[in-house]
């Protein structure tokens, strides 16, 4: 049996780079989520590493019914810290037919990873923002954050200021050169940044870096990082909405599961979940502080692979009609 294996030039040749594609994925997998055709069990690991260099492997598997019909693991191995050059992540998603159970194919999913968060908050910012979006700020540098720079001007390339802060200037700097199709600047700091009506984490802060006093009504907060807001400035959000309200809250580094956790954080405070809002049944206050805590969920891993690996197929025997993005800098 031929098992295909997707590298990232073949991923993004099959789509996977596309955000109205990876945008429809997450619509139809929250719809099945809410409609009881998904399921994702808790994620398992094991040990990397000698004990003096630790690393970890983590496994997300979930399955999808739908056009998807897939059931699949995401694989990801945060790699022990050997200073040998190579990436510190290395991940890929293998996919099953959830009807036999044939495997289907295996993508590389360190940017389909990147691609679905991004598109996360692509929603959020369709049925949370409190007031309309007129400019957005990305705090980071990284990773995540060049996807969503890379989604807002896909999306929002209309926007009248999109403001970009991160610790170190000169990778914002560099970040904030590229060629845009809306104005960009970088904050000196991250509360001028949360000026912004859209405040988008992408950080691996694992302290906070933006309290209370930087958050103010008419802001629509997603936080995509580790723990990059303090309690406080949970508190002070008129609605809090999450992705879902799953078991991992029970050991996330994320600061709303964090409060949960130091008894600070009710259940019962979540005032919708992003499903819910995309279905019609929960819209924010206007002029209202709405806070997403976008956790990222294995049925959208399992979503984008699935469809990239069958578009993959069909491009065998069909002429190329993806959007080139090989000048992605991290390609």
């Amino acid at each position: 049996m031929s098992l295909p294996v997707l590298d990232r030039a073949a991923v993004i040749a099959a789509g996977g780079a596309d955000f109205l594609l990876a945008l429809a994925d997450m619509r139809d997998a929250f719809a099945l989520l809410r409609a009881g055709e998904a399921e994702m069990p808790a994620e398992t690991s094991v040990a990397l590493g000698a004990p003096e260099v630790p690393g970890r492997a983590y496994a997300l598997p979930a399955s999808l019914g739908g056009r998807f019909q897939a059931a699949g693991v995401k694989w990801t191995a945060h790699r022990p810290a050997l200073d040998d050059g190579l990436p510190m992540i290395a991940s890929s998603t293998i996919v099953n037919d959830r009807r036999t159970g044939l495997p289907l194919g295996i993508a590389e999913s360190a940017l389909l990873t990147a691609i679905r968060t991004a598109a996360v908050s692509a929603l959020a910012l369709e049925v949370l923002m409190p007031v309309p979006l007129r400019s957005a700020a990305v705090l980071g540098a990284g990773f995540h954050a060049r996807t969503h720079l890379e989604m807002l001007a896909a999306l929002h390339p209309g926007l009248e200021r999109v403001v970009i802060w991160n610790r170190t200037r000169a990778k914002a700097d560099a970040l904030a050169a590229r060629n845009w199709p809306f104005p960009v600047a970088v904050a000196a700091s991250p509360e001028e940044a949360a000026l912004c009506d859209a405040v988008l984490t992408c950080t691996d802060a694992r302290e906070p870096i933006l309290d209370a006093a930087a958050l103010t009504p008419g802001r629509l907060l997603v936080q995509v990082g580790y723990h990059e807001v303090t309690f406080d400035a949970i508190d002070k959000a008129d609605h809090v909405v999450v992705d879902l309200w799953g078991e991992f809250r029970l050991k996330s580094a994320k600061s709303l599961f964090q409060m949960h956790r130091a008894g600070r954080f009710p259940q019962e405070r979540v005032a919708a979940d992003l499903g819910t809002a995309l279905a019609g049944g929960f819209a924010p206050r206007p002029g209202s502080l709405v806070y997403l805590s976008s956790f990222g969920l294995n049925i959208f891993d399992i979503a984008l692979a699935a469809r990239v690996i069958a578009s993959a197929g069909v491009a065998h025997s069909a002429p190329k009609t993806h959007q080139d993005r090989s000048d992605w800098p991290w390609l």
